[in-house]
């Protein structure tokens, strides 16, 4: 019975195997669950890919919101997110662990530091260090999931952008001519750039309160230099003579009619072929990409016309030894020479600059040589004693004067703007003294001073008569500051293109008079074997004196000349014509 029954179902089970009938219909029974779960992990997944993706927009865009934003980044974070959709967004404060749930998103918002520099990516954004220029948004949540939940655990996705502002500022360094002296300019530009400059003390005045507009100085060097189709940046790598630079500094637009003509008179008598690198006279920085034509959003480029005129000349004449004679045109003096040297400028450091935080700008190393002859008045000293000359040989080197850009900031917008310039004069060093000729040009080198013929004095005693008695003497003095300064301009600075002045502290009186107050001198009787320096006494408080009456001038002379170039004793001018925080942008 049992057996029948075995033979039975295995005929039955060999039938059926044997049978092809439906058998589609069967695998298809067997695989559809599997296709169906692989049919939901597939849509889940596509599902979370765009999800990321659009959480990641959605990050990008809230971190250029909070960098816009930078003193309200939570809000700005927070708003940015619910206004596109994303639900229940929470701020993970410092020190806190939250974790995002289904309907909750998570971010955390860190302010910062963001340096585009540093050669190591992830090391340019620095958390949490001030002033703070960028912000770092990081988002965690859970994606939706539709019919994948039970078969493989839910995921968070996660996302991270930061976005920083691009801050920049045209900023310049120099010494500001707040008085002028027509004769000894025209004297120093026609020394440094040949010819025959006579411009009159209102050329110079409208010179000195023109600035012009940088981009259209650019433009007209273009169309001099015939570049057509090239950015601001080709045009300043060319060269150009200071006659091309005072005519293209003459057609800028808005530029007042006295100085118009005082730029074309310029452009006309200067003999000067010298071609001088443009680069080393402005750096346009990221503005310098742009096409000719073309100009900054928010950034005003613009320069004084009679700091960038000198700066030129300075360069033109490069390490040229300029002569300049003024003969008794300096109240006081029956003779005045004077001889000028300056050094090659600092590389990469241009006069005026366009640049984000860390940009420097430099004047030139500078050495003048002063000698002149003093009208001594009354010669006789009495006792037999007269002064029949007394010679004035100053010494001036001042090295170069520094303004870095240290910070720009806008804590609650553009009308907040702040920039910070950290700025010192160059050190000086004056000598009452001789100096050697042949390394008066040699910046490498330190110069040698020697005691100078400071007075001539004869003496008429009743057994004693010596016509020619040489005083020789010397002094020195040294103006120095390390340290700098640092000067903060605002918006109103910027708009009124303010010049703001750093110092050295120890200037306590003027430069001559305390060369004079310094002064150390000797008797020299010309090989008599005489001993005389009891004359020093009567004679020593004479050509003080002397020298005291013509101190004020001679400052002034100083003052003007080191004015003109660009570089000031003790003094550095620093002036911000433009400023912008820049827009956000995302950023590595």
């Amino acid at each position: 019975m049992l057996l029948r029954a075995g033979n039975g179902i295995g005929r039955l089970a060999r039938l059926m195997l044997a049978d092809r009938k439906a058998n589609f219909t069967v695998m298809a029974a067997l695989s559809a669950p599997v296709a169906l779960a692989l049919a939901a992990v597939a849509i889940d997944e596509a599902s979370i890919y765009g999800e990321r993706r659009e959480a990641q927009a959605m990050v990008d865009l809230a971190a250029i919101t909070a960098a816009s934003n930078i003193t309200n980044i939570d809000t700005a974070v927070v708003t940015t997110l619910t206004d596109n959709g994303m639900p229940n967004v929470v701020v993970q404060g410092s020190g806190q662990t939250i974790a995002p749930a289904v309907g909750k998103t998570v971010v955390t918002v860190t302010p910062g530091r963001y340096v585009a520099s540093g050669a190591n990516v992830s090391q340019r954004f620095q958390a949490s260090v001030t002033p703070y220029n960028a912000v770092r948004v990081t988002l965690k949540k859970i994606p939706a999931r539709y019919f994948a939940s039970s078969l493989i655990p839910s995921p968070v996705i996660g996302t991270q952008a930061t976005a920083s502002m691009t801050p920049q500022a045209t900023f310049s360094v120099g010494s500001r001519l707040a008085s002028v002296n027509g004769g000894i300019l025209n004297a120093l530009l026609s020394g440094l750039l040949g010819g025959n400059i006579s411009l009159s003390v209102m050329d110079y005045n409208s010179l000195l309160s023109a600035d012009v507009s940088v981009l259209s100085f650019v433009d007209g060097l273009a169309t001099q230099l015939n570049l057509t189709g090239v950015s601001y940046s080709d045009v300043l790598a060319s060269q150009a003579t200071v006659g091309q630079i005072a005519t293209a500094m003459a057609n800028v637009p808005g530029l007042g009619n006295t100085a118009k003509v005082a730029l074309q008179t310029i452009a006309s008598r200067s003999t000067s072929t010298v071609k001088i690198p443009l680069s080393s006279l402005v750096d346009l920085g990221s503005v310098g990409s742009l096409g000719l034509g073309q100009t900054p959003t928010g950034l005003g480029v613009d320069a004084s016309a009679m700091g960038m005129l000198t700066a030129a000349a300075v360069l033109a004449n490069g390490t040229n030894q300029a002569q300049v004679n003024l003969g008794a045109a300096v109240p006081g003096l029956l003779s005045t020479a004077l001889t000028i040297a300056i050094g090659e400028p600092a590389q990469f450091s241009p006069w005026l600059a366009v640049g984000g935080i860390g940009t420097t700008v430099r004047t030139a190393q500078t050495r003048i040589k002063l000698v002149a002859t003093v009208g001594v008045g009354t010669p006789s000293l009495g006792g037999g004693i007269s002064l029949l000359a007394v010679n004035l040989p100053l010494n001036v080197e001042v090295a170069y004067a520094e303004a870095k850009l240290t910070d720009i900031t806008c804590p609650t917008g553009p009308s907040s703007i702040k920039v910070s310039i950290a700025a010192h004069p160059g050190i000086a060093s004056l000598h009452l003294a001789n100096s050697n000729s042949s390394g008066f040009g040699d910046f490498s080198q330190p110069q040698t001073f020697t005691d100078a013929n400071i007075a001539d004095v004869s003496l008429k005693l009743l057994l004693i008569n010596i016509p020619l008695i040489q005083v020789m003497g010397s002094a020195a003095t040294a103006i120095t500051n390390n340290s700098p300064t640092t000067l903060t301009f605002d918006a109103t600075d910027i708009t009124n293109k303010t010049i703001k002045t750093v110092s050295t502290r120890n200037i306590t009186q003027s430069l001559t008079t305390s060369l004079v107050s310094n002064l150390s001198l000797s008797v020299n009787a010309l090989g008599l074997g005489i001993d005389l320096t009891a004359l020093l006494g009567a004679v020593k408080p004479a050509v003080v004196a002397v020298l005291n009456g013509v101190t004020a001038p001679v400052d002034d002379l100083l003052y003007n000349v080191l004015s003109a170039l660009g570089v000031g004793v003790g003094e550095a001018d620093v002036r911000v014509t433009g400023a912008t925080c820049g827009r956000s942008v995302l950023v590595q």
